[in-house]
C-alpha cells in the first residue's frame, strides 16, 4: 500500500503518525497525572475529616447500642466533614451498623464486598489498618472514593466513608476533550505545515525532474539549476549535472564518430571508385580492340597496372588504419631512432635530388616498430614533396625534449593555416579541398602518421614555421 504512494504522501504520512503517537502518548500521560493528582486529593480530604467523622459516628454507635440499633442507611448525626458525602459503620463480619449521607443525599455507593475489606484492613503490623478503593453508586450515576479504616478503639468496627467523585469524573472529561481537540488541532496544523515544508524541500526534486524530461527530449544542454552543496538534494543535483555533461559529451562524441565514419566510406568509396573507373575505361579499351594493336595494349596493360597498384596502396593504407584503431600490438623492439632517420633522408635525397634537407639529430633510443616509424618518416617527406615546390629547404631534427624524443621536420613552403593545422591528419583531409590527383597522394599520409604515433604512446602535431612554411613534429617517449 505505501509502495503506492508518492514520497511526499509518505513523509507527510510519517510525521503525522509519529507526532500522533507522541501526543497520544503526552495525552495519556497528563490524564494520567491529573486522575492520581485529583485522587489523592480526595484521599487527602478523607484522611482529613476521617476523625471528627469516627468521632461523631463513635457516639451515635454508643448510643444506638443503649437504645437500639438504628435503621440501616439512616442519615447520621453531628456536623458534616468537609468533602466526606456518605459513611457506614460495619462489623468485621459486614454487618451494617449505621450509615448514610452526611451532606445531601443521592444514589448510597454499591460497597458489597464485607469480607474483602476486613482482610485488606487486618494485614501488616500498623494499629491502624486503612485502604481506599473506587465503587460505583447503585444507580451508576456516580462513582465513590471510599476510605476503609478499623478503629483503634472498636477493633471489632470498620468505618466507610465516601466522597464522590462526580466532581473528579467531569474535570476529567473536560480533560479529555480539550486534549482530542488539542491533539485534532495539532495534527491539522502540523500536517499543513508537514506539507508546506516537504513540498518546499521537493521543489528541487521536482526541477531536476523536469530537467532530466527536457534532456531526455533532445535539449543536452539542460543542467540543474541553483544546485546547493550543502544539501543531500542539491549534491544530488550536482551529481545530475556531472552526470548529464558526461552524456553530452559522449553523445557528442559519438555524433562526431559517425560523421567521420560516413565521411571516411564517403572518402574511401570515392578514391576508391577513380582507379576503378581507369582499370575499366582500359578494360573496355582492350575491348575494342588494343590487343591486335601493340601500342593500344601496352598502354591499357600499364594503365591497369598502375591503377592496380594505386589501389593496392589505397587498401593497405586503409588496412594499416584499421589495424591501428583496433588496438592491435605492434613490433615492440630498441632501436636507434638517429639511425632511421638518418636512412629515411638518404631515400628522400635520391627520391628528389634537387631539394636541399639540412639533418641535425642526436643518439636516441626508443622501444617501438621500426617498418612504422620508417613508414612515418617517409610519409612527412612525401607530404613535403607533394605540398611545396621543388628546391624548397627542409630542415630535419631529432632531440631529446623534457624527458621525450621530437622528430621534426620542417620546410619553407607555403605554409598552414591554423585551422589546416587542426585537420591536417584527419583522414583523406586536402589542403586544397580537391579530389584531382594532381598534388599526388589520397590523403591519408598524415592520417597514418597521427595513428603510429599514437600507438607508439606519442602524438603528432603541425604548426606554421616561423618566417613561412609548415613544421609537423612527432613526440615519442623515450626508452
Amino acid at each position: 500500500m505505501l509502495r503506492r504512494l508518492s514520497l511526499r504522501a509518505r513523509l507527510l504520512l510519517g510525521v503525522i503518525v509519529l507526532a500522533g503517537i507522541g501526543l497520544v502518548l503526552a495525552d495519556v500521560a497528563t490524564y494520567t497525572s491529573l486522575r492520581s493528582f485529583l485522587l489523592d486529593r480526595v484521599d487527602s480530604t478523607l484522611e482529613a475529616g476521617h476523625a471528627q467523622v469516627e468521632h461523631t459516628v463513635r457516639e451515635s454507635s454508643e448510643s444506638s447500642d443503649e437504645n437500639g440499633p438504628p435503621p440501616r442507611g439512616g442519615r447520621g448525626e453531628g456536623p458534616p466533614a468537609a468533602g466526606i458525602d456518605w459513611f457506614q459503620w460495619r462489623t468485621l463480619s459486614g454487618s451494617v451498623v449505621t450509615g448514610g449521607f452526611l451532606v445531601g443525599g443521592g444514589s448510597p455507593p454499591s460497597v458489597n464486598r464485607p469480607l474483602d475489606i476486613p482482610q485488606k484492613l487486618t494485614r501488616g503490623p500498623n494499629p491502624e489498618r486503612v485502604t481506599y478503593f473506587n465503587v460505583s453508586a447503585r444507580d451508576r450515576s456516580t462513582s465513590y472514593r471510599i476510605r476503609a479504616s478499623i478503629d483503634p478503639q472498636r477493633p471489632d468496627r470498620i468505618l466507610l466513608l465516601g466522597a464522590s467523585l462526580h466532581d473528579v469524573a467531569a474535570t476529567l472529561h473536560r480533560l479529555l476533550f480539550i486534549e482530542l481537540l488539542a491533539t485534532l488541532a495539532v495534527l491539522g496544523a502540523l500536517g499543513a505545515l508537514g506539507a508546506w515544508v516537504v513540498r518546499l524541500g521537493l521543489r528541487p526534486l521536482r526541477a531536476i525532474e523536469a530537467t532530466a524530461a527536457r534532456f531526455a527530449a533532445g535539449d543536452l544542454s539542460q543542467r540543474v539549476e541553483q544546485a546547493d552543496e550543502q544539501t543531500e538534494v542539491g549534491r544530488l543535483g550536482l551529481s545530475l549535472n556531472a552526470m548529464l555533461a558526461q552524456i553530452e559529451t559522449a553523445f557528442n562524441a559519438r555524433e562526431e564518430s559517425e560523421q567521420k565514419l560516413r565521411r571516411f566510406v564517403a572518402d574511401a568509396s570515392h578514391e576508391l571508385r577513380t582507379p576503378l573507373t581507369a582499370v575499366r575505361a582500359y578494360a573496355e579499351l582492350f575491348g575494342r580492340g588494343a590487343a591486335n594493336r601493340p601500342e593500344d595494349l601496352a598502354r591499357s596493360m600499364s594503365g591497369i597496372t598502375r591503377e592496380a597498384e594505386r589501389m593496392s596502396l589505397l587498401v593497405d593504407d586503409l588496412l594499416l588504419l584499421a589495424r591501428l584503431d583496433e588496438g592491435r600490438p605492434l613490433e615492440r623492439e630498441p632501436l636507434d631512432l638517429a639511425k632511421v632517420v638518418g636512412e629515411a633522408v638518404d631515400a628522400a635525397r635520391v627520391v628528389d635530388p634537387e631539394r636541399p634537407i639540412e639533418l641535425s639529430v642526436e643518439p636516441t633510443t626508443v622501444v617501438g616498430d621500426r617498418d612504422r616509424l620508417r613508414q612515418v618518416i617517409d610519409n612527412l617527406f612525401a607530404n613535403v614533396r607533394s605540398h611545396t615546390p621543388p628546391g624548397t629547404l627542409v630542415q630535419v631534427g631529432l632531440h631529446r625534449v623534457d624527458g621525450r624524443v621530437e622528430l621534426r621536420v620542417s620546410d619553407t613552403g607555403p605554409g598552414l593555416t591554423a585551422e589546416e593545422a587542426a585537420h591536417v591528419f584527419e583522414r583523406f583531409y586536402r589542403v586544397d579541398g580537391s579530389r584531382t590527383r594532381a598534388s599526388g597522394g589520397v590523403g591519408l599520409g598524415l592520417s597514418i602518421v597521427a595513428a603510429v604515433a599514437h600507438a607508439h604512446g606519442g602524438t603528432a602535431s603541425a604548426r606554421p614555421t616561423p618566417g613561412g612554411g609548415a613544421t609537423f613534429i612527432v613526440s615519442l617517449p623515450v626508452r
